[in-house]
């Protein structure tokens, strides 16, 4: 019995034919663009989370000044090599470990730190005096952006200066998400060490002098 051009079956056989190939790889979350491995990144303001995003939703929200829900993460790398810590002051941090990334929440208007573990990230809220001795001692470090710039601060557990840079935000939850998955015992073992190692390697190649 030959079956009609319009019954269900040819219908759903057209359908099937005509149907799209399905999109493989991430997408906007914002527009649900196609975006590639390399993307950019905005910050939810009020959720705190990070969001993968296309180039036209990303400029979007670049205007720092403009009261947005959303921040743009810049692109920039900064190196202060002259960067300071007195004696006593990571201890005054309240931070356990010699890694951490620093950045000014500014929902609830304070700088707050995270350093890594074997559960991922762990935040802190610094004492204020404590981190307002680090600031005055280092004004150049003030020029970070607030919620989308980190200060990623490594501080050796012996001899060496400690290291101080200015990174984007997305940057950091990159490393901390490395480290997770390679981190052991309260110091991260020599696996852990050696992904800080390579991290800092492409961190001081991008980065320029503060100024």
């Amino acid at each position: 019995m030959t079956q009609q051009t319009g019954s269900p079956l040819e219908v759903l056989r057209r359908l099937t034919a005509n149907r799209p190939p399905p999109v493989v790889g991430e997408r906007c979350e914002m527009c649900a663009e196609p975006i590639g491995d390399e993307h950019a990144h905005v910050v939810g303001l009020q959720a705190r989370q990070l969001m993968c995003v296309c180039r036209g939703c990303y400029l979007l929200f670049t205007d720092q000044g403009a009261q947005l829900r959303y921040r743009s993460v810049p692109e920039r790398y900064l190196a202060f090599p002259d960067f300071e810590l007195a004696p006593g002051q990571w201890d005054a941090l309240e931070i356990p470990v010699g890694l951490a990334f620093f950045f000014e929440n500014s929902t609830i208007g304070k700088t707050v730190a995270f350093y890594p573990g074997p559960a991922g990230a762990t935040e802190s809220e610094l004492p204020l005096s404590a981190w307002n001795s680090v600031t005055a001692a280092n004004p150049l470090i003030a020029q970070a952006v607030a919620d989308v710039e980190a200060l990623l601060v490594r501080v050796p557990e012996r001899d060496g200066d400690p290291e101080c840079y200015l990174v984007p935000i997305d940057a950091c939850y990159r490393l901390v998400g490395q480290l997770r998955s390679v981190w052991r015992g309260f110091d991260g073992g020599s696996d852990a060490q050696r992904e800080i190692d390579g991290f800092f390697d492409t961190v001081r190649s991008r980065s320029r002098v503060a100024t």
